[in-house]
Formats: structure tokens, sequence, C-alpha cells
């Protein structure tokens, strides 16, 4: 029996327990502000997001690191590790990618048949991707496959915010999920396709809701 669909779908889960549903990353002062209000400006939102700053970044980095730990280039998976925080342009940001992949590498450690690489290990400070990355080369999960599941579970993490803090009602964040979807098989493709010179995670409205959202009054998320 193939495992790989199985584990691919267990790490894209909301039951992950490494915190993603606590974080907006600046949704929600987006919303405080007012530029998201309805599904329409909602699907604006995030959907630029995925094409123009995850998918042209996160992606493409996420590529390269399940390369690198296919080959055990450890060297590799740290610059890029060290390039991922230092794209992270707010303490929230920061302190987001940092909390999860301490989460995921504290959670690869008890799982049952997972050996984690002592160089994964002896990282002072891990992202996200870099934990996400190694879980699906251990799990012989397809390239393609696992950008498509990480871009999906980040679509629907975003979702799952605008249904609180828009708030949408179920069959809205359905739709919206739809249309998403609809657009990650494009995204993984360029991913793919994306050399490094070209990576781009050039999102200055995010940058500027996460930045205020720390000082926001009232806030549901952590990000």
């Amino acid at each position: 029996m193939n495992l790989a669909l199985p584990r691919l779908l267990q790490l894209a889960s909301p039951a992950l327990p490494v915190g993603a549903y606590t974080y907006s990353q600046g949704l929600e002062w987006a919303v405080e502000a007012g530029q998201v209000h309805d599904p329409v400006s909602a699907k604006e939102w995030i959907a630029g997001l995925l094409e123009e700053g995850v998918g042209r970044f996160e992606a493409p980095l996420i590529a390269a690191l399940q390369r690198a730990w296919a080959v055990a280039e450890h060297g590799e998976v740290l610059r890029l590790n060290a390039d991922f925080l230092a794209s992270r342009e707010s303490s929230e940001l920061r302190a987001e990618t940092l909390q999860m992949g301490y989460s995921l590498r504290r959670l690869l450690h008890d799982l049952d048949e997972f050996a984690v690489p002592p160089a994964f290990d002896a990282m002072p400070e891990v992202c996200f991707p870099v934990g996400w990355a190694l879980a699906a080369d251990v799990w012989h999960i397809p390239l393609a496959d696992s950008l498509t599941a990480y871009l999906w579970s980040w679509c629907e993490n975003q979702v799952m915010a605008a249904l609180k803090a828009v708030p949408l009602g179920q069959a809205a964040g359905q739709r919206l999920l739809l249309a998403l979807g609809g657009r990650v098989p494009e995204v993984v493709r360029q991913a793919l396709e994306l050399p490094e010179k070209q990576w781009s995670n050039f999102a200055p409205g995010l940058a500027l809701a996460s930045s205020r959202h720390e000082t926001q009054y009232s806030r549901l998320f952590r990000s």
C-alpha cells in the first residue's frame, strides 16, 4: 500500500497540532480596517497573497528545501531556513513560523518510526517550511503534491480566519475555498519552475497589516 497520500493528508490536516488556526497573517487587521468586509474582498485579499506572495516565495522555497533534504544538503537547508526567517517582515510573522516550526519538530519526534535527522535537531531556530519539507521527504510525498497540500492548507487557514473575523457564512467559505483551490495548480506549476533569482515576497499590504495588527486593540488571532 502506498502511504504517501495518507501521510500527506495527515500533514495538511487542520488537526496537525502546530497552532496554525491561531494566526491570520494580517487578515484580522485588514478586516478591522475595512479592506476585507465580504466574500468578494476576502477572495481578493487571500488570492492576491496566494499568487503574489506565498506562491512566489514560500512555495518555491519549500520545493528547494524538499530537494535539499532528499540529498542531505544540510548546508542548503540552513541557508534556506535563514532566508525564510529574514523574509518575515514583522515580529508576529517571524514568531508564527518559529512557533509552528518548533511544534512540528516536537511532533515529528513523538511520531513512531520517524527518524529525525540530527541536522534538523541542531538548528537553533527552525521555520515551519523546513519541517514540512522534511516530513514530505521522509514520507516520500511527490514534490508537486507536497506544494499543493501546503498551499491548500494555507488557503484553508485563511478562509477559516475570514469565517471568524469578517464574519462569513459556511457556504460562502466553501465557495471561497472552491475558487482558491482552482488557482492552486497553476501556482504550484509556476513555483516548481521559478528560478531563485525570481523569488519574491514583495507584499507591502501584508507587511503593513501584520505590523499594525501588533497594536490592534481587540484581537482573536496572534498575527
